[in-house]
């Protein structure tokens, strides 16, 4: 392989792994801060994706407004999800919180995949990207749309971390996730909190769906092969860890890249795309079973 396509390569890889870091993060937010795994995260990124369709279809927003209009239309959604279904998990109004959890989300991701299948069917919707064109570096060629959203997705993340670093709120969200009674004694309000971050995390799902969707098209499955790899990415990374989901999305990204180099036939390497992530995981889980930047716990 020379230069130029090694270099396209890594470049694919990262591009990819920013969309898998963007929509891991907000699921390693919910689970650090609620410990619930949300099974309606895939079904947010989809409604992420309509959002934007329709924002820019309906209302002629540009691009750029449409990605912020789709973030802040599932903080919304997030937010009453959380309000009305999710807060029984921490209030001690049910008697199995995680089996709750997992009814009550997975339940919801159905009523979302229909909801958004009776109204727009399954056809899929293509809506203007962030940037049209090609971008030519040398001999080097890289997709304007793609490199666009990659980019806008780096912006994203970057925001998100400065925020759980620099703002009060963003503090609140970390003590809460590392100890939620010792928060709550020193006066952070874990209700608050809780709805802050699954808002938080349903924003960056729906604005991963809004960058992705002009490249792959909106449809109402759309979320279900992203939603799977941001779960190998942060049990990869390790459960609750910001870094490790981070870590996680671009290695997973490389791996799927290069990995489908190693055998000759193209068609044959794509299909076995997705077995390579897994193989990894499998591979980081025999030696680190708590994920690379996951903390070992012991229970007794």
């Amino acid at each position: 392989m020379s230069g130029i396509a090694l270099v396209e390569q890594a470049l694919n890889g990262l591009v990819i792994g920013s969309f898998y870091a963007l929509t891991a993060l907000g699921l390693s937010i919910i689970f650090g801060v609620l410990k619930i795994v949300n099974f309606a995260h895939g079904e947010f990124y989809m409604i992420g994706g309509y959002i934007y369709y329709l924002a820019l279809a309906a209302l002629g927003l540009p691009p750029v407004a449409g990605v912020v209009v789709a973030a802040l239309g599932l903080v919304v959604l997030g937010g009453l999800v959380e309000w009305s279904l999710i807060r029984p998990v921490y209030t001690d109004k049910v008697d199995r919180p995680d089996e709750y959890a997992i009814m009550i989300t997975f339940g919801l991701a159905i009523l979302l995949q229909n909801l958004m299948l009776s109204l727009y069917g399954p056809w899929p919707l293509r809506p203007a990207p962030i940037f049209r064109g090609r971008v030519e570096i040398g001999e080097l060629i890289i997709s304007g749309d793609r490199l666009a959203a990659a980019a806008a997705a780096v912006v994203l993340i970057a925001v998100v971390l400065v925020i759980l670093r620099a703002t009060w709120a963003g503090k609140a969200v970390r003590a809460v996730s590392q100890n939620r009674k010792a928060a709550e004694v020193l006066g952070v309000n874990v209700g608050r909190t809780a709805l802050l971050a699954f808002g938080l995390g349903a924003a960056l799902a729906g604005a991963a769906g809004a960058l992705i969707g002009p490249v792959f098209n909106v449809t109402p499955i759309m979320g279900i092969i992203p939603v799977v790899k941001a779960y190998v990415v942060v049990v990869l990374g390790g459960l609750g860890s910001i870094w490790g989901a981070l870590a996680g999305g671009l290695i997973l990204g490389q791996v799927e890249v290069f990995a489908t180099v190693l055998i000759p036939d193209t068609s044959r390497a794509l299909a076995y795309k997705d077995a390579y992530g897994l193989a990894v995981l499998v591979l980081v889980l025999l030696v680190r079973p708590q994920g690379l930047f996951g903390e070992r716990r012991r229970l007794a």
